[in-house]
C-alpha cells in the first residue's frame, strides 16, 4: 500500500502503529530498489567515496545511503568524478525518493521517540535526495571554475544558471529536514542514542549548507552546524561507548566539518585520530551486532587522516590525488 494515498489517511489517524509498519515496509523496498539501480549503473563504484560509511539497520538500505548515482532533475557523480546525464529512470528514481521523504516525514511529524529501523530509514531517504545534487554541485561548480578561466566563455552563463538550480534544490531540502528536526524529532527524542543521532544529522545538514552558501549565509550555517555537532559530542561522549557506531559516526562527520568548513587540519586530525584510539582501546567489548559498522567508520576515520596528514606536507613531498575527498558516515 502506497502510504500516501486517501485509505494511507484514514491508517494515519485511526491506526498510527499500523501506519508506520506500512512506512517502514514501503521505504524499505524503495531503498532496496534504489541500491540495487545504484549497483547496476555503477559496478565499480566504492561504495565509501565521498559519500557515507553506510551503517544502518538493513544493508540495502545502508547501500542506498551512500553515494548515489540517480538523481532526477540533473546527473550524479560516477566514481570517476564524471556527471552522468539524466534519463527517465532517473526521473522516475528521483520521484520514488522523494516519496520515501514524504512518507518517512509523516512519520517523523507524529512527535514520537522513533524506532531504530525508522531512524535510520528516515536517514536514507533524505540521504538519497541530498546526496546526488551535492555531487551535481562539485561537478558544476568545477565546470564552472574552468570557464571562468576562459576569455569569453559561451557557456559560463548557462553554468551559473544551473549551479543557482541546484543550490536551491540543496537548500530546500536542507531547510525542510532541518524543521523536522528542530519541530519534531529533537524535542521527541528520549533516549541519548536518539539525541545524539538528531543533533549530529542536524550537524551534517547545516554543514551541507555552508558548503555552497557564502558571505554571512555560510558564517551562520557553520556556526549553528557547529553548536549542533557538540551538542551531540557531549551527548555522545558521557553515554555511548567509544566503540558505538553513532558515536564513531559523530566524530567522523565533525571531523570532517573541522577541514572542510572551518579548515582546521589540525582539529580535524585530533578529533578523528581520537575517536580512532578510544575506539581501539576497548575494541575487545565491542559487541557482535555493531561489530561491522563500527570497524568500518574506524576505517574511514584512519583513510581520512592519512589524506589530511598527507595534505599537511610541506610543499615538495609526494602529491596526494587531487580530485580526494573525506569521507563521512551516513546512518549511524
Amino acid at each position: 500500500m502506497d502510504p500516501l494515498n486517501g485509505a494511507a489517511a484514514s491508517l494515519y489517524l485511526h491506526r498510527p502503529e499500523d501506519y508506520r509498519a506500512k512506512v517502514r515496509e514501503y521505504v524499505q523496498l524503495y531503498a532496496t530498489e534504489a541500491a540495487l539501480r545504484s549497483l547496476q549503473r555503477l559496478p565499480g563504484e566504492d561504495s565509501r567515496a565521498g559519500g557515507d560509511s553506510g551503517a544502518s539497520a538493513s544493508s540495502a538500505a545502508a547501500a542506498a545511503g551512500g553515494a548515489s548515482s540517480t538523481n532526477g532533475a540533473h546527473g550524479a557523480a560516477a566514481a570517476d568524478g564524471t556527471a552522468q546525464v539524466s534519463n527517465n529512470d532517473d526521473d522516475e528514481s528521483s520521484m520514488s525518493e522523494f516519496k520515501m521523504v514524504d512518507a518517512m516525514k509523516a512519520v517523523a511529524v507524529m512527535d514520537v521517540e522513533l524506532t531504530v529501523e525508522e531512524r535510520n530509514l528516515l536517514s536514507v531517504a533524505y540521504k538519497n535526495v541530498i546526496g546526488a545534487r551535492r555531487a551535481s554541485w562539485r561537478i558544476v561548480s568545477s565546470i564552472e571554475q574552468k570557464e571562468e578561466s576562459k576569455s569569453g566563455s559561451e557557456k559560463l552563463d548557462v553554468v551559473r544558471t544551473f549551479r543557482t538550480q541546484v543550490e536551491q534544490e540543496l537548500k530546500k531540502i536542507c531547510d525542510d529536514i532541518l524543521d523536522v528536526l528542530d519541530s519534531h524529532l529533537i524535542p521527541s527524542a528520549t533516549v541519548a542514542e536518539s539525541r545524539v543521532f538528531y543533533y549530529k544529522m542536524k550537524g551534517d545538514y547545516l554543514r551541507y549548507l555552508a558548503e555552497f552558501a557564502t558571505g554571512a549565509e555560510r558564517k551562520e550555517a557553520a556556526e549553528n552546524s557547529l553548536t549542533a555537532y557538540k551538542a551531540a559530542t557531549d551527548i555522545a561522549n558521557t553515554q555511548l561507548k567509544p566503540t558505538h557506531p553513532i558515536r564513531l559516526g559523530l566524530a567522523l562527520n565533525f571531523s570532517v566539518f573541522y577541514y572542510e568548513i572551518l579548515n582546521s587540519a589540525d582539529r580535524a586530525c585530533k578529533l578523528a585520530k581520537t575517536a580512532f584510539d578510544e575506539a581501539i582501546a576497548e575494541l575487545d567489548t565491542l559487541s557482535e551486532e555493531s561489530y561491522k559498522d563500527s570497524t568500518l567508520i574506524m576505517q574511514l576515520l584512519r583513510d581520512n587522516l592519512t589524506l589530511w596528514t598527507s595534505d599537511m606536507q610541506p610543499a615538495g613531498d609526494d602529491e596526494k590525488e587531487p580530485d580526494a575527498e573525506a569521507k563521512e558516515g551516513g546512518n549511524q
